[in-house]
């Protein structure tokens, strides 16, 4: 059976130089898992792989999307499964790296339903919210099937929205939708999945990312991320809430004084690790190998 390999880890942990030694020596090509490196023109904030880098190993689903069209999982779980494809027929080994939770995942379990939700279903919903707000949701969600959400937060207005939006399109309920997506099979069942984990100390981790957010800024980041304005980064949510691109937005915009930027950036990158962290204990299965790294 044809593996996919897997490296994953959080921000800063060191998964590219790591995965491009491995995939040299598995010869296999890289399939990055990182939502941000989607966008042409995020260079230096994502700390995307180099030309060099690129060059020692081929890499896919970088540089797929102008920086302001917005890209989701849908689109990337889609795309994932063609580059996937286009690698075994070369006789290349699948080595999966980065650290964005969904696009991750979708190597593992099924993330989409595959529901197509149309405009219209889409701005009535949003018309519905902004006239009587998550209790007008509730209301309509609970026309759709009754009280019984399953796993449905339904105190988070934007998942109700979605839920609400998936029912009126399919005209089922919310508990059928959910049954009918935990029946779905597991993606790629002609792959085994090899799943590493990258880990570092944590005071080590927290070094390593203030000496990169340093690193950014020194290499030009704020002017990255002007000439991105010029793009339209603005106009997609995605892009430009990014960690590095939005605070520097909000630098840009006279919100956050230069001296404030690092900081501002090492504090929110260090949240980000915490969720990650999070993210990989509860929603990914166990690695078959759990490396700390020095």
């Amino acid at each position: 059976m044809k593996t996919i390999h897997i490296i994953s880890g959080p921000t800063a942990v060191g998964k590219t130089e790591y995965a491009l030694s491995y995939a040299e020596a598995h010869n296999a090509e890289i399939v990055s898992c990182d939502a941000s490196l989607v966008y042409r023109g995020m260079d230096i904030g994502t700390a995307k792989p180099t030309a060099a880098e690129q060059a020692r190993v081929p890499h896919h689903m970088i540089d797929v999307r102008a920086v302001d069209t917005p890209y989701d999982i849908v689109a990337y779980d889609a795309e994932a499964r063609e580059a996937v494809a286009e690698i075994t027929a070369r006789g290349k080994a699948v080595l999966v790296t980065g650290g964005s939770g969904f696009y991750l995942k979708s190597f593992m379990a099924p993330v989409t339903d595959g529901i197509v939700v149309s405009t219209e279903v889409r701005a009535g919903v949003e018309a519905l919210f902004n006239k009587d707000g998550l209790p007008g949701l509730l209301a309509a969600l609970r026309s759709c099937g009754g009280d019984d959400w399953g796993s449905l937060d339904s105190q988070n207005p934007r998942r109700v929205m979605r839920a609400l939006e998936r029912c009126r399109a399919t005209g089922r309920s919310l508990m059928e939708l959910q049954a009918e997506f935990a029946a779905q099979p597991e993606p790629y069942p002609a792959f085994k999945k090899h799943l590493v984990l990258l880990e570092r100390d944590a005071e080590a981790l927290r070094e390593r990312v203030a000496v990169r957010a340093e690193g950014m800024l020194a290499s030009g980041l704020i002017e990255e991320v002007r000439g991105l304005q010029s793009q339209g980064i603005e106009k997609n949510p995605s892009a430009s809430s990014a960690i590095g691109y939005r605070e520097t937005l909000a630098h840009l915009r006279g919100e956050l004084e230069r001296s404030e930027l690092p900081g501002a950036i090492i504090q929110n990158t260090m949240h980000l690790v915490k969720k990650q962290r999070t993210w990989f204990r509860s929603q990914i299965r166990r690695p078959d190998e759990r490396i700390v790294l020095s």
